[in-house]
């Protein structure tokens, strides 16, 4: 242990003499790299063959699009920046789903991309492509290695600006790159990068403080940023201090204890009415690690909630993010935590003791009271063979509370941000703005990886699970006993529902014919139970608790108890003008 500390010490104070792959590996190593995703391939098998000795596990996908996924719920739930890599060419072209999907996560990332050979480019070769122009707008910046002298510090540059950016980076290194010899340092990452941005411009402090001070309803909304920078302990003493209810932000569900009598819940879509309600009344909101994100904050149920007289005290990392979507009185470029704590601190300087305002704690009683009940009455409401809603209340009472779920896009996905509760951070993985699908059982697979001890559940319908199904092999190759719940009703429910509301149920490519799920999942070694009920879902779930291989639970839902639209101002009642498709028109059904 002590040559290793001495080497490590001589590689911050000289530069060595190194392989290109072998300063790429001990780069990843000082970033405290610990494992990563792909797909085997040439182009990088001169530094797939160091893993093993680095002391770096490689964990083989079955399609490289799950890499990337894994690597973001990697990020979510450890803060360390994941990191993915692929054959240039299809390999990497096959991340650019998920990649997006990252980006739009604000999730960082290091996408280590080889491209072709410097020799070949401009050939049109096997397998080449400018993955850079591809890779140039879902990502936040791209590095390309000019050099193989260069290979560490554009690493280097790469994991900065990952972090400092809030998403993925790709790398792009020539394949050829990966051999000869160079001499170079290995840094470690508090010389090259800034841990921390501290709380921002101390006289936004200051007019933040004044607003809350006078505030008469003030509500905070608690959001990915308050998570990843470990500030959930400062709101609650915040929202505590203030007697603010607390709001958690589009399907961050674990920004916020929701056993706390001043939790209302997720706004956005199939959110929580006690939220909205909560909401629409604020005079300031105390934004803390969100953008408000517009599809976040669209109205729902009918209520549009989101107050248009409210004064926003806006705290956020990225300067691209304040007042991105709503105007804002303050807005606070810094550190969740830091700028967070440093209100709370100077809010008692300014007002030493607040009385609780237990009217208002009253009213957040009452406001989640009626909405939990209503939660319960629809999902009581029968069908065949089950109601969706009805399951998803099952698993919400059946999941332990250090459990992690990943929930994908689709109409009982979204649902679910109704039903799912947290009292922990670092608990809830969704596919977010991007809305693909297939992200949900991927990332259980990443957040296991991520927090060994956790149970991993994912909640995904069975459109998306057409698209991810081919990772089960990969959960029982690498042992991980995670749980998919697929709903299994039978369509593209999402769309069929715009089906349903815009084109006078006409369904065009809605409907899925699928196998049993249960029985694909034990042809590929995993365990697979089909339920049609709840009595059976709870036993089905509770024993998968306890396994230690993968279980598929394939989920019998009515696939005609649909949820609302994503947005109801997306579509528009159809139109038609040729004679031939007068009968599609609106205006004659």
């Amino acid at each position: 242990m002590a040559k290793v500390e001495k080497d490590l010490q001589a590689m911050k104070t000289k530069k060595i003499k190194m392989t290109p792959s072998e300063a790429i590996v001990e780069t990843l190593l000082a970033e405290g790299i610990d494992q990563m995703y792909g797909i085997l391939g040439s182009a990088f098998m001169d530094m797939l063959d160091l893993l093993p000795a680095a002391e770096i596990k490689f964990i083989p996908v079955r399609h490289e699009q799950s890499a990337a996924h894994m690597a973001d719920a990697f990020t979510r739930i450890t803060g360390k920046a994941g990191v993915v890599i692929g054959q240039n060419g299809p390999g990497i072209t096959n991340m650019v789903t998920s990649v997006a999907a990252a980006t739009h996560a604000h999730t960082p990332m290091v996408i280590i991309s080889p491209s072709a050979g410097t020799r070949t480019v401009g050939w049109d070769g096997f397998q080449e492509c400018d993955q850079v122009s591809v890779f140039d707008k879902i990502t936040k910046a791209v590095v390309r290695v000019p050099h193989p002298s260069r290979v560490a510090d554009c690493l280097r540059t790469a994991f900065r600006l990952a972090y400092a950016e809030r998403g993925p980076v790709l790398y792009d290194i020539p394949r050829d790159y990966f051999y000869g010899e160079v001499e170079d340092y290995i840094l470690q990452p508090y010389q090259y990068r800034v841990e921390k941005k501290g709380f921002g411009d101390s006289r936004a402090i200051d007019e933040a403080v004044k607003i809350l001070q006078n505030a008469k309803n003030p509500v905070i909304i608690s959001g990915r940023g308050a998570v990843d920078a470990d500030a959930v302990p400062v709101v609650q003493e915040l929202a505590e201090y203030l007697s603010a209810p607390v709001a958690v932000s589009y399907m961050h569900n674990d920004a916020f204890p929701c056993n706390h009598e001043l939790a209302v819940g997720p706004i956005g879509y199939m959110g929580s009415k006690a939220a909205m309600n909560t909401l629409k009344d604020a005079d300031v909101i105390l934004a803390v690690g969100t953008r408000l994100s517009v599809f976040g904050t669209l109205p729902c149920y009918d209520i549009d909630y989101f107050p248009k007289e409210a004064k926003i005290i806006q705290i956020d990392i990225n300067h691209r993010n304040i007042a991105r979507t709503h105007p804002v009185e303050v807005g606070i470029l810094g550190d969740a935590f830091d700028a967070s704590n440093e209100i709370l601190t100077r809010l008692k300087v300014k007002v030493p003791y607040l009385p609780r305002n237990e009217q208002r704690v009253q009213k957040v009683a009452a406001e989640r009271k009626n909405w939990e009940q209503e939660l319960v009455d629809l999902a009581m409401v029968e069908g065949k063979p089950m109601n969706p809603r009805r399951a998803l209340l099952e698993i919400s009472r059946v999941l332990p509370e250090d459990a992690i779920v990943s929930s994908d896009i689709g109409n009982t996905s979204s649902t679910s941000n109704s039903y799912l509760k947290f009292t922990q951070p670092r608990k809830h993985l969704a596919a977010l703005t991007f809305g693909n699908c297939g992200f949900a059982y991927p990332a259980a697979i990443g957040a296991r990886l991520a927090a060994p001890d956790c149970p991993a559940v994912a909640i995904v319908g069975d459109g998306a699970w057409g698209m991810s199904l081919h990772e089960v092999s990969t959960a029982v190759e690498q042992k991980l006993p995670i749980i998919a719940c697929v709903f299994n009703n039978g369509a593209w429910c999402a769309e069929k529902k715009n089906q349903v509301d815009f084109y006078n149920n006409r369904f065009v490519g809605a409907d899925i014919e699928g196998p049993n799920f249960a029985e694909v999942a034990k042809s590929m070694g995993a365990n697979g139970v089909r339920v049609d009920n709840p009595e059976a879902l709870r036993e089905a779930l509770q024993t998968a608790l306890k396994s230690d291989k993968p279980t598929v639970i394939d989920i019998q839902v009515d696939g005609t108890q649909l949820a609302p639209p994503f947005r109801k101002d997306a579509l528009q009642l159809p139109t038609r003008l040729l004679p031939k498709y007068a009968h599609l028109d609106h205006r004659n059904w």
